[in-house]
């Protein structure tokens, strides 16, 4: 039986397709103004790439922010009980899930079972979201993909003076125009990002092993800075995109409901 995870964030759509507890086709989209044309879109290049279409999916559950305007699923899963699976499923060992995403970001405790058993959330200011490294990377003049690797070569990070999006924004423009490096900035940046979640991460008081989920998870210089703050090694997810893991999660449980599990 095929069945499917459709993810819908502020800034990027995922839909992943599971057929004996093995991927066999994941696609992301930049999200549309709509969430239901974005659940629409990436379900629909999700589905063609695997040559099938709905009628063949047993069963398909929608997380995100978004996940109440899907029109396709069988059902709708918070993203935090979706990142806790699909991060467990992707690295079996953990037990603390960092998710940042385009509009919060999260950290999440989880059991041996993969059950959540306590997290925590930032509040609605940008600061700690994707969409603060995005903003950020437009004023660079530099593509998001590209923040990360940027910063690490930096000698000399600069300090934001404020937390805030807008403002930061402010000082990255002054410091370009001071002609600082933009690796430095960047470097800054991230550093930024990494000591606002860093302190989310403390609240919860993590148990290794960590891993981190979502788009930023690729970002090595938030990566980088966020294990030193806190001292830790974060585990890498190799098997799969680390943006995915909400849709992986997503499919997981539509696995377990077309098998008959608790809704």
């Amino acid at each position: 039986m095929i069945v499917a995870g459709c993810d819908v964030g502020s800034l990027t759509s995922k839909a992943v397709l599971l057929k004996d507890n093995k991927i066999i086709e994941s696609v992301i989209i930049k999200s549309k103004a709509k969430p239901g044309e974005s659940a629409d879109g990436v379900m629909k290049q999700a589905l063609a790439g695997a040559g099938i279409s709905m009628k063949d999916i047993g069963y398909c559950v929608g997380t995100g922010y978004g996940r109440d305007r899907i029109s396709f699923v069988n059902e709708a899963i918070t993203e935090i009980a979706c990142h806790g699976k699909g991060a467990q499923w992707l690295v079996p060992s953990a037990r603390t899930v960092i998710d940042i995403g385009g509009q919060d970001c999260k950290a999440m405790k989880l059991d041996a079972t993969g059950t959540m058993v306590k997290f925590t959330a930032n509040d609605k200011c940008a600061s700690g979201t994707g969409r603060f490294l995005e903003v950020m990377a437009r004023v660079l003049g530099i593509e998001l993909a590209d923040l990360g690797e940027i910063s690490l070569s930096s000698k000399s990070p600069i300090t934001l003076a404020s937390a805030c999006t807008v403002w930061a924004q402010a000082d990255v423009i002054q410091f370009l125009n001071n002609k600082v490096p933009i690796e430095d900035i960047a470097a800054g940046v991230n550093n930024a990002m990494a000591s606002r979640m860093a302190v989310i991460v403390n609240n919860i008081g993590f148990e290794k092993d960590v891993v981190m989920t979502g788009g930023v998870a690729k970002n090595s210089g938030v990566v980088a800075a966020l294990e030193k703050l806190l001292g830790i090694r974060i585990k890498r997810i190799n098997s799969a995109d680390p943006q995915l893991a909400g849709a992986i999660g997503a499919a997981l449980f539509a696995k377990e409901r077309a098998k008959g599990g608790k809704s």
